[in-house]
């Protein structure tokens, strides 16, 4: 079975430099257009479902990414970006001023402090657990599209590769683009990472 992983487009959070986990913020019309380039570069692909964050920009972009393609999708919370509680849409100078202790402990211990009234690093990574766990439920399909976001899919490649959880900052996924990984048997193999290629049948 291969993973197609897939950033959602850029957002208008993304320009501004702001922590957006749960809150909604529209794609850019640079994000479409991403979404769109991927719906070129993937068309070839034979996706057998595709599996979405609950949250709008996960799900405009897998709309762009599909097109007329009649592909399951299934909506997962497990997908879900850290939800960042009384942080959420708020810039980190603001963050260093108006909650400073809070978020000076969480800039020095980010994986077991918790944003204020939000989700540590151990839930949330518990949380791409148990979405690895539920790819059992497609251990007959040859091509699943998971399309979330920075963090999530961080953590679920650092999982995959039987690294511990914090090694997420060793795989940014960029927008615009598709990676790919392949299990095979009791392993993964990271095949691509950040493409912008065109993928074709036999690759």
């Amino acid at each position: 079975m291969r993973l197609w992983l897939v950033r959602h487009g850029e957002t208008e959070a993304n320009v501004a430099g702001l922590y957006s986990g749960h809150a909604p913020t529209p794609l850019t019309e640079r994000g479409i257009a991403q979404a769109q380039s991927l719906s070129g570069l993937l068309h070839n692909v034979p996706f057998d479902n595709v599996l979405c964050s609950e949250l709008e920009r996960a799900h405009h972009t897998t709309q762009l990414i599909l097109g007329d393609r009649e592909i399951p999708v299934r909506i997962m919370p497990e997908l879900n970006e850290m939800f960042f509680g009384d942080w959420e849409m708020r810039h980190h100078r603001d963050l260093a001023r108006e909650d400073a202790e809070n978020y000076a402990i969480w800039c020095n211990d980010w994986q077991n402090a918790t944003p204020t009234n939000g989700e540590g690093f151990q839930a949330f990574s518990q949380r791409v657990e148990r979405f690895i766990a539920q790819l059992a439920d497609y251990k007959d399909s040859q091509n699943l599209l998971v399309v979330s976001h920075q963090g999530v899919l961080s953590v679920l490649v650092a999982r995959l590769l039987s690294m511990p959880a914090a090694a997420m900052w060793h795989f940014r996924i960029e927008q615009g683009c598709w990676s790919a990984i392949d299990f095979c048997d009791d392993f993964a193999v990271l095949k691509v990472l950040n493409s912008r290629a065109v993928w074709h049948e036999g690759e």
